[in-house]
């Protein structure tokens, strides 16, 4: 359901797929070639939500803001299988990985891996490059350019998917 809130009203570009059970409500941007798929929850009720380009947002992910907190996510970004992003900045070329959470106020910084189940605190600032695991989230190791490869690569990898079965 695409839904307009009062007067916030969702921008999608013309080439993004939003899959017929997801929820973009309220002052959302969709970026060119990025994809929302089903079950996600994209509410931009309090604060604005911008989803860069070829980015994607998988199956039952929720991403909401606060009033004082908007959420930015940048191009080529994977957002997991139920991941709660809040509030907060992810930059470019992230993997935010399956059931990670991340808090009001924190900062990914471009070309970073979120692992799945990690905790990313409020206000915390995660360096460009980096591998964070765990609850608290630690960030673990710098990414090597193979993992960076891979990140990009699983983006484009949905937004062909998306393309092959859905237009």
């Amino acid at each position: 359901m695409i839904k307009n809130l009062k007067d916030k009203n969702p921008k999608i570009h013309e080439e993004a797929f939003i899959a017929e059970t997801a929820d973009v409500l309220g002052e959302v941007t969709i970026g060119k070639g990025t994809s929302i798929w089903y079950g996600a929850v994209v509410r931009g009720d309090m604060n604005t939500i911008e989803i860069g380009n070829y980015s994607n947002v998988q199956d039952n992910s929720s991403l909401h803001v606060d009033t004082n907190e908007p959420l930015k996510i940048g191009d080529y970004t994977t957002i997991g299988h139920n991941a709660v992003v809040h509030g907060c900045t992810v930059g470019n070329n992230c993997l935010i990985g399956m059931g990670a959470i991340i808090l009001n106020s924190a900062v990914v910084g471009d070309n970073c891996i979120i692992g799945a189940g990690a905790l990313v605190t409020e206000g915390a600032v995660i360096p460009p490059n980096s591998l964070v695991l765990g609850s608290p989230g630690k960030v673990r190791r710098e990414l090597t350019e193979d993992d960076l490869k891979s990140i990009k690569d699983n983006a484009i990898r949905y937004e062909k998917l998306w393309r092959e079965q859905h237009i």
